[in-house]
């Protein structure tokens, strides 16, 4: 029996290392992945669909009710399908999040099944409304991606496209999206491919912002874009100086 040559066996912190020399936008070819986008029939949803299928991206919008999905994929076009959430779960390679939040936990809690071994991107924003405006919720777990990842165990969750104009994603006229996409996760493996989602669209950039548990603050900030969006009658997103 040969004995592994140390020298040739790198061990976790070598590899750790050699990541770390790694260009950070030398990202994966995402171009042939399957996109589902569960809570497609919202705004959110249907803008992001629309603009991963126009991208060249294969979509497919879930929802409860297989009619609806499928109005909403005739609708968009560009070979857009509609399935029943759980069909677009298990036919999708990477699936986005974009349910509202009151019924956040009961759709994962009956997909975890269907998403199994899946990429899943988290959008939700907890929030709250009063007569002052938007306000920030914060989940049990912490965030709702949080919540996501304690519901999907045998998934990889990750939480991105949290800030961006559903207006802006939906309009036809609108040929680019400038805005950064702040991109969180556990593996950098899983946070790669959702930066190179992002970049699938153009103007917009994905940036990693840590690990999950810094999400809270992340979907939080959406409150303030809305306040934001109120005064000045805009559309505003976020762009990361320096990097």
């Amino acid at each position: 029996m040969t004995t592994p040559d140390p020298a040739q066996s790198p061990n976790a912190a070598t590899r750790a290392k050699a990541a770390l020399k790694r260009d950070p936008w030398d990202l994966p070819d995402v171009s042939g992945l399957v996109v589902g986008v569960l809570g497609g029939t919202g705004d959110q949803g249907r803008g992001l669909a629309y603009r991963f299928a126009r991208a060249g991206q294969k979509v497919i919008i879930g929802s409860r009710a297989v009619e609806r999905a499928q109005t909403a994929a005739d609708e968009l076009g560009l070979g857009i399908e509609g399935a029943a959430n759980a069909d677009c779960a298990r036919r999708s390679d990477v699936v986005i999040v974009a349910v509202p939040w009151e019924g956040h936990a009961k759709t994962l809690e009956a997909l975890r099944e269907d998403l199994a071994g899946k990429l899943v991107i988290d959008c939700v924003n907890p929030l709250g409304f009063d007569r002052k405006g938007a306000y920030a919720l914060k989940p049990e777990e912490g965030s709702a991606a949080q919540q996501a990842a304690a519901l999907l165990p045998d998934s990889r969750v990750t939480a991105a496209f949290h800030h961006l104009s559903a207006v802006l994603l939906q309009d036809p006229g609108t040929e680019q999206i400038d805005t950064d996409v702040m991109v969180l996760g556990e593996a950098r493996a899983d946070t790669d491919l959702v930066q190179a989602l992002a970049a699938r669209i153009p103007g917009m950039r994905g940036v990693y912002a840590g690990r999950l548990r810094n999400a809270h603050q992340v979907e939080s900030l959406v409150a303030n874009l809305i306040s934001a969006n109120i005064r000045y009658k805009a559309h505003a997103g976020l762009r990361i100086t320096d990097v």
